[in-house]
């Protein structure tokens, strides 16, 4: 994968195509940005989940339909629903129609709230694991950026040794970097963290 250039003469790592916009707002805005909200780490969670198997576009352009299908990602809410309300979502074509990814979300939430419960925010228990600090990799190019490290690799036997699913490695590596727990901006990028 190369740098694209989008219609604004910005150099970015994906995203830039005409029509695309919404995947510039995702690149300039969201990716690599640290968050520490609870209630966007757990959008972030069911959407990477929900990605298994697809392109990241692909959940992207369905992320309204998400909000909408999953109470605004009100992780007491998505906790609560009921097998009727999960199997009503199999229809819902504002969504990706996986039987076992919409059932996840109702699985992944109550094992969020638990850990919420646990360390005071789930924020505080992701953060944990860097000390609360990003990592910033600075790659040169896109060979550079991992699918999995060892951060990923723990974090995701963390989850899944809670119960979550659609959580392996990879998953979760691009959950870091959606998060901004890790910064992958690549240079050239005019996200591109510098050389400091």
């Amino acid at each position: 994968m190369e740098l694209v250039t989008g219609a604004d003469g910005k150099m970015r790592c994906f995203g830039g195509q005409p029509g695309k916009e919404f995947y510039n707002r995702y690149h300039d805005e969201e990716w690599g940005v640290p968050v520490h909200d609870d209630r966007h780490l757990f959008e972030m969670l069911i959407l990477e989940g929900a990605q298994a198997g697809l392109s990241w576009e692909t959940v992207l352009r369905k992320r309204e339909g998400y909000r909408a299908a999953f109470h605004g990602f009100d992780v007491e809410k998505v906790a609560a629903m009921s097998d009727q309300e999960l199997e009503a979502l199999r229809e819902d074509e504002s969504i990706i129609r996986n039987r076992l990814k919409i059932y996840s979300a109702r699985k992944n939430a109550r094992a969020f709230i638990a850990m919420q419960q646990e360390f005071g925010s789930f924020s505080d228990w992701l953060w944990g694991h860097v000390d609360g600090q990003p990592i910033i990799n600075r790659p040169q190019n896109w060979a550079d950026v991992p699918v999995s490290t060892p951060l990923s690799d723990s974090i995701s036997k963390a989850l899944k040794k809670r119960g979550m699913s659609f959580v392996g490695t990879t998953i979760i590596y691009a959950y870091l970097q959606a998060v901004g727990v890790v910064n992958d901006h690549v240079k050239g990028c005019h996200c591109y963290p510098g050389d400091s």
